[in-house]
């Protein structure tokens, strides 16, 4: 990749210096491909996700074979990529998950809630308040042995079944992760239908409640295209940790209507153009996300990915 491809930086006042990216590719950007992808190829892409400068990489989900089949092969491919010098959370939906996650020595993990009923019955086949209950042992316990715990909550913006969420709904779920003991919570715009206003309203909203901004991280999904502006007004708000898909892979099964993760790439032009640290090297994460799409045998979906990778032909 030449110099033409890196954006001009230009800083804006007010914006965080750094910004943590929670990469999510191999996990919610691979579980919804229908053809099995081979172990080794998901290790490969965590391996060159590292190389690239990427510090969290969401590896897998230890949940039942039925639900995600993608990611029947969570106890082979997490001893591959374990000796990596980063950290490799994963998604834990019960007691038996934290088990086996436990047993290869994992030591973040992550549950992901709902914060509507109508995404939980599909989602667990629960109600909002069985789905808590069930993770409060699950967090407990993890706490217990030492191991962060992230919460994903879904649904922050609006749902498929119910429409707009009412933000004292999803205040009322994070506090209750919160209290049971998450390090960090993640706001999912899982249909991603979220504006920068509703964005700002709901963490003013969480830190008068008692949520501070430094345990938020931000999940947006670009469905309306609007992933990178709601971006734009989480990181005024002092948020920085956001979460992204390398080459913007991703949906949801459960939610048709989601369409694809932020683009890590996307994500990392916009921040190294406001002159905030990453520590990706945004050249070799392009070439990473060009190395998956082919082992996907499509076009990668990240703007920045097609424009980089045809200046380079």
């Amino acid at each position: 990749m030449t110099a033409e491809g890196l954006p001009m930086t230009v800083p804006a006042q007010d914006l965080p210096d750094r910004v943590r990216i929670h990469e999510v590719g191999a996990r919610d950007g691979l579980q919804n491909e229908k053809s099995a992808v081979p172990t080794e190829v998901k290790a490969e892409f965590i391996r060159r996700l590292a190389d690239a400068g990427l510090t969290t990489i969401e590896a897998t989900s230890f949940v039942h074979p039925a639900w995600v089949p993608q990611l029947a092969d969570a106890e082979d491919l997490f001893p591959q990529v374990a000796d990596l010098p980063v950290a490799l959370p994963v998604l834990v939906p019960n007691q038996r998950g934290l088990d086996r996650a436990l047993a290869l020595g994992a030591r973040r993990v992550a549950v992901f809630a709902s914060a509507t009923e109508s995404f939980a019955k599909a989602n667990l086949n629960r109600t909002l308040d069985e789905s808590l209950a069930v993770f409060e042992p699950v967090v407990r316990r993890a706490k217990d042995e030492g191991v962060q715990v992230r919460g994903y909550v879904s649904m922050c913006f609006g749902d498929p079944w119910e429409g707009a969420v009412p933000l004292h709904q999803v205040v009322r779920v994070c506090r209750a992760l919160r209290d049971m003991g998450c390090d960090e919570l993640s706001l999912g715009d899982t249909i991603g239908v979220a504006t920068p206003g509703h964005v700002l309203e709901l963490l003013s909203l969480l830190n008068e409640e008692g949520v501070p901004t430094n345990v938020l991280g931000v999940h947006f999904h670009d469905t309306y295209g609007q992933a990178l502006a709601n971006t734009y007004a989480a990181l005024e708000h002092g948020v920085t940790t956001v979460d992204a898909s390398a080459g913007g892979l991703g949906g949801c099964p459960y939610a048709k209507s989601a369409t694809g993760n932020l683009a890590t790439e996307d994500l990392v032009w916009m921040l190294h153009g406001l002159g905030i640290d990453t520590g990706v090297d945004l050249g070799r994460l392009v070439a990473t996300s060009a190395w998956m799409a082919d082992q996907l045998g499509r076009p990668s979906p990240s703007r920045t990915v097609r424009a980089l990778s045809h200046k380079d032909q």
